[in-house]
């Protein structure tokens, strides 16, 4: 897998840039929560008043929290508080007779934290101290009813509580072990008293502040969800040209690659590494990113945030996820096997499909339906069976996960809901909590999904490295040499010898002769006696095994490839043509025919008549593979293909096998004239089709055992007259 990391290289930036918005939206999905919390503590339970130290408070209010706090924290008090005229005072609306009232002045975050613990341990010094006098315990101010709370009766106490001495005030903190949120919590209590006194409408305070932090989730949930659109915007366009990258390059090593490359991958493996191979890589690098960096992020971002919101319960969330990776791991050992399987089944199925559909007419011309169908039916159950396997184990992920959400949620609601009646949490925290655990659940759930591409894509990785790794066997020489423009085009094989891959005998042994210009060597002789096999080293298909081929005294190694395939007109024993036109087919090797060229090329190999006779002529559209022509008219046009390119040197590997005989004697005759002095090399089975040619050479278990004319060869070589005396009549042998 990591072997592909250099298709990444180009796309880093992008990556980059990715991740950064990703943590946006970590950033924007861990507050929301938050604000949440605040809603339901500040704006719903605290009425919108988000300190317990008051933005503003009347002169008794004032001296009645000073009397509950220690001198350090007075002078504290003193230095942000100024005693303001109410006429002077431009913040919120009053309603009150009073003339002067204490007004917080502008304080940083810090100093405000700083007031805030203050006022919230002076609020429980003072609950302290009234359930001291009056026998009580328990309970807090957060239980009492601001809107009947008498404050006269409270400011009545402040000569007897301002006399009180510190050691008291201290004594009194020291006595109660309130968590420091909930003494601000009940400050903020006593806060919304002080603004009631001052005719303050908490209503309104409320419902601003509700507001506000409602246009505040708005604004960052927007933001998310942008950032969210960027990412898979970014992903999808790196993992589209990671995938458009691999496939250009798996799709030009094919391209390079010799028939003994060919001989080691199948076709229908080709083309599944080509596409759903690299569609697979393509799926793992969009959900990865979006996902496989989202998920620790949030991960440790919701862990942090939650342990913010309560210590106490944090052992929930380490059993849950202690729960999930075991769970996840015992999956994986299951599954992983089968995820490594998936890709060669597909290739199998594939194989199975492409026979069939190339091989219909000879499945339907044996009624072999039933046998081809069991084929399928197998191929197709193995791998549906494995599929369904991997999807049911992938699938309790779902379930197993959804229980284990809920059983957080319910623990948390349990324990936390103990934590509030013991005063040592928030509603609002203890909801935020179940957010954050649940956002810490869904990271190992998207984790969890990501195992799901991993294996299968690291599969199809190396799958795709080993096409790209494949090292070529046939390429061009560093310093290659060049063909004259006047190169004349001959061909010479000097004891050449070849054997396939690992095989243990030669194909060919010791082919030794010259192919001249304007005259025709034909090669003949049994089947599997090693005629193509000329055909493809003269191509350089594959190369010699020992000896050498020279075309106008220059090695074939000695160039490149393309220079040596531009010199020759190759038509090959199985018609190919390409998806197209008729004239786009016979362009095909030279683009830049004249009109002229392409309808001389195309009478010669006698394919005018048929194709005049077609209503859109040359522009008739020829399906894949040419399956909508005949067999005849298949090879014809792939003659006048190469008549087209114009060549020095033709090679016609048995492409006169689906012409009658009437055709193939005309055919012969005009190519004779047409091909002028070009070197023709012919390989054929029928002797008709070589009888004229200036060599004929004959081969028997890949030796040439014969060599010369028709009329020499009959007298000189019995294995070509056994050849000849079973195709021609006894007078066509005499005569």
């Amino acid at each position: 897998m990591l072997k592909l990391k250099k298709y990444l290289k180009p796309y880093l930036l992008g990556v980059f840039f990715a991740i950064l918005l990703l943590f946006g939206q970590a950033f924007a999905d861990l507050n929301l929560p938050n604000y949440m919390s605040d809603i339901v503590n500040v704006g719903i339970q605290q009425n919108g008043i988000e300190y317990s130290a008051p933005e503003v408070i009347s002169e008794n209010g004032f001296n009645l929290m000073l009397s509950f706090m220690t001198s350090d924290e007075k002078d504290i008090v003193k230095q942000h508080y100024t005693l303001t005229n109410v006429s002077d005072y431009k913040g919120y609306t009053l309603v009150t007779n009073l003339e002067t009232i204490y007004v917080r002045g502008s304080v940083s975050h810090d100093e405000l934290d700083t007031l805030d613990a203050i006022f919230g341990r002076a609020t429980w010094t003072m609950i302290s101290f009234f359930q001291e006098q009056s026998g009580q315990s328990g309970g807090s101010i957060t239980s009492i009813d601001t809107d009947s709370l008498d404050m006269n009766q409270l400011y009545q106490l402040i000569p007897m509580v301002s006399q009180l001495p510190e050691s008291t005030i201290v004594s009194l903190r020291e006595s109660n072990s309130v968590d420091a949120s909930i003494m601000t919590q009940s400050g903020m209590v006593l806060s919304r008293a002080f603004y009631t006194e001052l005719g303050i409408n908490i209503s309104n305070l409320q419902r601003d502040y509700i507001i506000n932090i409602g246009i505040r989730m708005l604004g960052i949930a927007f933001l998310g969800g942008l950032a969210t659109v960027l990412v898979s915007l970014l992903s999808s366009r790196i993992a589209a040209g990671v995938a458009r990258d691999l496939r250009h390059d798996v799709f030009e090593k094919v391209e390079s690659f010799s028939n003994a490359e060919f001989d080691n991958f199948s076709t229908a493996s080709l083309i599944t590494r080509t596409t759903n191979d690299i569609t697979q890589i393509q799926m793992l690098i969009g959900m990865g990113i979006r996902m496989l960096c989202y998920a620790p992020i949030m991960a440790i971002g919701g862990t942090y945030m939650a342990l913010r919101q309560s210590t106490s319960m944090a052992w929930i969330i380490a059993l849950a996820c202690l729960i999930l990776i075991l769970l996840i791991g015992a999956i994986m050992v299951v599954v992983m096997p089968k995820f490594k399987s998936m890709q060669k089944l597909v290739d199998n199925l594939n194989l199975v499909s492409r026979e069939n559909l190339s091989g219909l007419m000879v499945i339907r011309a044996f009624a072999t339906q039933d046998y081809e169908k069991g084929r399928f039916e197998d191929a197709n159950d193995i791998l549906a069976k494995t599929s369904r396997f991997v999807n049911r184990a992938m699938n309790t992920m779902m379930p197993a996960m959804s229980f284990v959400m809920n059983g957080v949620t319910l623990m948390i609601v349990w324990v936390g809901a103990h934590q509030i009646a013991n005063s040592s949490m928030q509603v609002g925290d203890m909801m935020a909590f179940i957010q954050y655990a649940m956002q810490i659940i869904m990271s190992f759930l998207m984790i969890t999904m990501m195992f799901v591409f991993v294996p299968r894509a690291a599969v199809s990785a190396d799958r795709i490295m080993e096409v790209l790794e494949t090292e070529v066997s046939i390429v061009d020489p560093k310093q290659p040499q060049s063909y004259e423009k006047d190169a004349q085009g001959i061909v010479e094989f000097k004891h050449v010898s070849f054997r396939y891959g690992d095989s243990d005998e030669d194909t060919l042994r010791d082919i030794s002769f010259v192919a001249k210009p304007g005259e025709t060597t034909a090669i003949i002789g049994p089947t599997g006696s090693g005629k193509s096999t000329i055909a493809s080293l003269l191509l350089r298909f594959y190369d010699v095994t020992t000896g050498e081929i020279n075309v106008d005294n220059i090695n074939v190694k000695d160039v490149t490839q393309h220079d040596l395939r531009e010199r020759i007109g190759y038509v090959p024993q199985k018609g190919v043509l390409l998806s197209g036109t008729i004239e786009s087919n016979l362009r095909y090797g030279a683009p830049q025919a004249t009109q002229e060229g392409v309808h001389a090329s195309a009478r010669v190999a006698q394919a005018a008549g048929f194709i005049s006779e077609k209503e859109d002529g040359y522009d008739s559209l020829i399906a894949q593979g040419g399956t909508n022509v005949s067999g005849g008219q298949k090879q014809r046009l792939s003659i006048a293909r190469a008549l087209t390119k114009n060549p020095d040197i033709f090679v016609f590997d048995d492409s006169f096998s689906a012409l009658d005989f009437k055709t193939d004697a005309i055919l012969r005759k005009e190519l004779k004239e047409y091909t002028g002095d070009a070197t023709m090399i012919i390989v054929a089975q029928r002797v008709n089709t070589i009888m004229n040619a200036d060599q004929i050479i004959v081969l028997e278990d890949g030796v040439i055992v014969g060599k010369g004319t028709h009329k020499e060869l009959l007298s000189t070589c019995p294995q070509y007259y056994e050849i000849a005396s079973s195709q021609l009549s006894e007078e066509e042998l005499n005569g």
